[in-house]
């Protein structure tokens, strides 16, 4: 990745393009449903020691993703922010429609 992305709209596109594999992004959708289970288990619960998980439960389905079956290195390491927003585009967009949830993403939605 040599490109400098300036703006999230720059870089969602990019984003996709590195999640084209249906498991991949079947791992980022589960990974974030456990994020958003342990933050209403810390809230429910009134124990902060649930936020401990958060991030292993959240980036490890997408590292796995990303490692096993996409095969290639997460955006994160190069664009923490802008790949942890593009991370809940997608959920969103998955859980409307825009982005598949399996099978191969062909072109930008």
């Amino acid at each position: 990745m040599t490109q400098r992305y300036q703006s999230l709209a720059e870089f969602y596109p990019y984003y996709l393009s590195e999640h084209r594999d249906g498991t991949c992004r079947t791992l980022h959708f589960i990974g974030s449903i456990c994020v958003l289970g342990l933050l209403a288990a810390a809230v429910l619960h009134g124990n902060p020691n649930w936020l401990w998980c958060v991030a292993p439960a959240g980036y490890g389905f997408a590292w796995i993703g990303h490692f096993f079956f996409e095969k290639n290195r997460p955006a994160t390491f190069q664009y923490p922010i802008y790949s942890l927003l593009s991370d809940w585009i997608m959920f969103r967009d998955i859980i409307i429609g825009r982005v598949p949830l399996r099978g191969e993403l062909q072109a930008e939605p």
